[in-house]
């Protein structure tokens, strides 16, 4: 029988920690009770009770709670743990069972105990400094600051111009033909009239090769599945947020397809050591296999004892849903590389003299002699979009020859901003900060975002012009390109509250954000999971100077609201201007409460926030809305709402393309965007019935379907939309409105 995860917790509406000895009072909430009622009834008619929870913190704690709720007698209770979900694995952990761990369930409980200290403490602080609703968290609050300081990072970066210098060479190959080979100048000019000058330079020059260097590059594969790896390298190649890997995972764990998803060790086991050799001896070839048993590098490692990896190595495909294969391919391909031989490389470097100057042209090109892992998977990394070196082969080149140019070309670059963290990128910073552990990675990223703490956007970027000079036949030419730069995919960008907040508790609270202390804590954790630590002791050192400040900041009392940014006087009426959190999100308000007149509000467009917003681009929010004249007896208003600026012609909206200025659009542009608009509805419209207009039959994306009110309906198969009558569209909605839903099944544990 399954317990569906924790059977009990600490009550949900109240803070049910002893602040005197820091005992945890515990519930079965409501919707579990009936499930405890029914273990209790198979444990008491049952002859062995066993409990076979994760073997984790968080799985012993299942165990410890259901021991103690059950009510179970120790002689007939075992506890017993496995990695994977296989006969083997199962019957092995039958025959050594253990007793409960309560050094594991003591460290689960101490996480337990202080995070509700630090989030039942903390809120309430937010509600009355910032705004209500708000939440603090341990680590959630210290991702979300790494988040904030990242793009603080990004926004106060001042992006330099360069110039990078890189010449084609005529060189002759094997056969004599002539053949074009790249090469870099080792250095990069910063104004365009250093990069002229040199190029001007080049056409009286004699290129020679100085030195030719080779020599042998190993590659070696990389460690098996961690959670974190797994993570970063699902994204990477995959596409695939943190949750959805996890979740994945966690499907092709209880299928039995692999070992536990949520683990910080490298080591694999020696029953998959001898069948990894296996597989690469008979399906690829011994000289691709190499032993190695990668150890775990993180110190504290031991949520459990192995790396994620198939359970059967010989079984290279499942069955399974689209995303479950892929995942699955990437795990396998990952244990089996990581047993394989080195990939060998030869690297060539070619150095180039310059007759009249002491710059140097550097060609280099790759060559793979021996492919080893690189045949079944090569891993991939963040900057491998911006890698264009590739691995070129050069052709034959000997010291002392004398080269010809084809072009040589100064193309202006610029330095690039930080980039901004994806999940998989924050992920890793955690880690390599020692913040949280396997089981916390995902769940913390989902709530920032869940919270209104960062949103995942796509950044499209902008373009700017890019000088290119080129020597080419001794002439040199200037021409201006553009280029796309700042275009960033699924990025973590905080918001407007997710910065005051950070910036609230860095200045107030800065032990709970505190990088060292955070990491600290969580090995603090792992040494009362080895015994060498007694948990309440933990939370009563961290208790004592941490209830003072959440006393003293609800104490104080301040002038203005916290993250309130003044920006200037209103010219029109002389009023204060200033940006603030307000009820419902980042507002800017045109005078103060105090005034006879009452203040002015208008809420901060996507794009804008507290920290960058100009008196100029407040006071515009203010020109809304606009109203441009008469179009069919009716005004046209240009207005700006929740999803951006709008056209309005009485109850049609159009929202105007992006890149159109609200303030500048004219009346003729916005006659037009609503008559396009009419017509994409024309065409959308396939049948509409006078009697009922709230009822519809639209095409959309996918097909014709009923719409009533907001709702939609699917038109079964063999009906003809056009042909529907009204009867037929409500005996469809009520038929669809009558079908029960499905029950979700809840995941097991």
């Amino acid at each position: 029988m399954s317990s569906f995860g924790h059977i009990r917790d600490l009550k949900e509406k109240s803070f049910s920690i002893d602040t005197t000895t820091f005992e945890p009072t515990y519930e079965v909430p409501a919707d579990k009770k009936k499930l405890v009622a029914d273990l209790k009834k198979a444990a008491s008619q049952a002859e062995t009770i066993w409990l076979a929870s994760d073997e984790d913190r968080e799985g012993e704690a299942i165990s410890w709670h259901l021991f103690e709720v059950l009510g179970l007698n120790p002689d007939s209770t075992r506890r017993i743990v496995f990695h994977e979900i296989t006969p083997t694995a199962i019957n092995h952990a039958i025959k050594h069972p253990r007793g409960i761990d309560t050094n594991l369930v003591y460290a689960q409980q101490a996480r337990r105990v202080l995070d509700r200290i630090v989030g039942f403490q903390l809120s309430p602080v937010l509600w009355k400094k910032i705004k209500p609703a708000l939440s603090a968290g341990r680590v959630q609050s210290v991702a979300v600051r790494l988040i904030v300081e990242r793009e603080r990072e990004v926004t106060s970066f001042k992006s330099e111009p360069y110039y990078r210098v890189v010449s084609t060479f005529l060189v002759p190959d094997s056969s004599g033909n002539l053949v074009e080979m790249k090469a870099e100048l080792n250095v990069r000019f910063k104004t365009k009239e250093e990069a002229e000058a040199f190029l001007l330079q080049c056409k009286e020059a004699t290129f020679t090769i100085e030195e030719v260097q080779k020599k042998p590059v190993v590659s070696l594969p990389a460690a098996p599945f961690t959670t974190s790896t797994l993570q970063q390298e699902a994204a990477r190649k995959l596409g695939f947020s943190v949750s959805q890997t996890m979740s994945v995972a966690q499907r092709l764990y209880e299928s039995g397809q692999i070992t536990y998803m949520r683990t910080d060790s490298t080591n694999l086991s020696s029953l998959c050591l001898n069948a990894t050799k296996q597989v690469i001896i008979e399906n690829i070839g011994e000289q691709y296999y190499k032993f190695r048993n990668v150890r775990t590098k993180i110190k504290g490692a031991q949520e459990a004892h192995e790396a994620i990896r198939p359970t059967y190595m010989d079984r290279q495909t499942i069955e399974g849903s689209a995303a479950e294969r892929k995942l699955y391919d990437l795990i396998w391909k990952r244990t089996v590389a990581s047993q394989m031989a080195d990939a060998q490389k030869e690297k060539t470097t070619a150095t180039i003299s310059i007759s009249n100057s002491n710059h140097l042209f550097i060609a280099t090109g790759e060559v793979i002699t021996f492919d080893g892992f690189i045949r079944v998977y090569k891993e991939s990394h963040d900057d491998d979009l911006n890698d264009n070196q590739g691995n070129s082969l050069l052709p034959p080149l000997h010291t002392g020859d004398v080269l010809q140019y084809a072009e040589i070309q100064a193309a202006q670059r610029y330095t690039t901003q930080p980039a901004r963290f994806d999940e998989a990128a924050l992920v890793r910073k955690l880690e390599k900060l020692g913040i949280g552990r396997p089981s916390t990675y995902a769940p913390t990223i989902s709530t920032i975002q869940q919270r209104g703490y960062a949103t995942k956007e796509d950044k499209q970027g902008s373009e700017r012009p890019v000088n290119v000079l080129s020597l080419r036949e001794r002439e040199l030419t200037e021409r201006i390109t553009k280029e796309r730069y700042g275009s960033e995919k699924a990025k973590l960008i905080p918001t407007d509250v997710g910065m005051v907040v950070n910036d609230f508790l860095t200045d107030g609270f800065a032990q709970v954000l505190d990088y060292n202390f955070t990491a600290t804590i969580e090995k603090e954790f792992d040494e009362i999971a080895d015994g060498k630590k007694e948990w309440s002791s933990v939370i009563a050192e961290f208790y004592k100077d941490f209830h003072p400040l959440i006393e003293q900041s609800l104490k104080e009392k301040s002038n203005h609201k916290v993250g309130e940014r003044f920006l200037g006087t209103d010219p029109q009426s002389g009023r204060q201007v200033s940006v603030k959190i307000g009820r419902f999100g980042p507002v800017v308000q045109i005078g103060l409460a105090s005034d006879v007149e009452k203040p002015r509000f208008a809420q901060l467009q996507k794009g804008q926030f507290i920290d960058t917003i100009t008196l100029e681009e407040a006071l515009g929010l203010f020109a809304l809305p606009r109203t441009l004249g008469e179009y069919e007896e009716t005004p046209v208003v240009i207005n700006v709402g929740r999803f951006g600026p709008y056209v309005q012609l009485g109850k049609t909206y159009v929202s105007l393309p992006t890149g159109t200025d609200p303030m500048s659009i004219t009346m003729e542009e916005s006659i037009e965007l609503i008559e396009k608009k009419r017509q994409f509805e024309q065409q959308r419209q396939i049948k509409t019935f006078a009697e009922n207009p709230d009822v519809e039959i639209l095409n959309g994306r996918y097909g014709p379907y009923i719409a009533m009110g907001r709702k939609n309906y699917k038109i079964p198969r063999g009906k003809n939309p056009a042909e529907l009558t009204l009867e037929e569209c409500q005996q469809i909605i009520h038929e669809a409105t009558e079908k029960p839903t499905t029950p979700r099944r809840r995941k097991k544990q």
